[in-house]
């Protein structure tokens, strides 16, 4: 499965990148906001694990470009934040949300069971 990571600290990307391909995942790391919309399409990525706080972007607007896009409703989106955006982020159309710092074993039990409801 391919996972698209968008986070603006290179350490978490680096970090959360390692740890998703250890666990058997595709990942495709981006710190590049310009244009994500395009990306995501055309990366088709199965899940997509974006901060809500970017750099000279919020995560949440992107949130609902993604959601309102119909080629990209398969995709499976989880937001994360130091503060708890879960409410406004499942209210856009995230299938999840993580509050920071969490443990490696949180998102790849999240990413799991977001696959396992659909039979992957």
């Amino acid at each position: 499965m391919r996972v698209m990571l968008i986070e603006d600290d290179q350490t978490m990307l680096s970090l959360l990148g390692t740890l998703l391909e250890m666990e058997g995942y595709e990942v495709i790391k981006t710190n590049e906001f310009k244009g994500i919309l395009d990306e995501v399409k055309n990366m088709q990525p199965d899940a997509v694990l974006m901060d809500v706080h970017l750099e000279n972007i919020n995560g949440l607007d992107v949130l609902a470009d993604l959601r309102s896009e119909a080629s990209l409703n398969s995709v499976k989106i989880i937001m994360t934040s130091g503060i708890d955006s879960s409410h406004k982020s499942i209210e856009l159309g995230a299938d999840d949300f993580l509050l920071k710092p969490y443990m490696p074993d949180e998102l790849i039990d999240k990413l799991e069971n977001l696959f396992a409801s659909e039979g992957r």
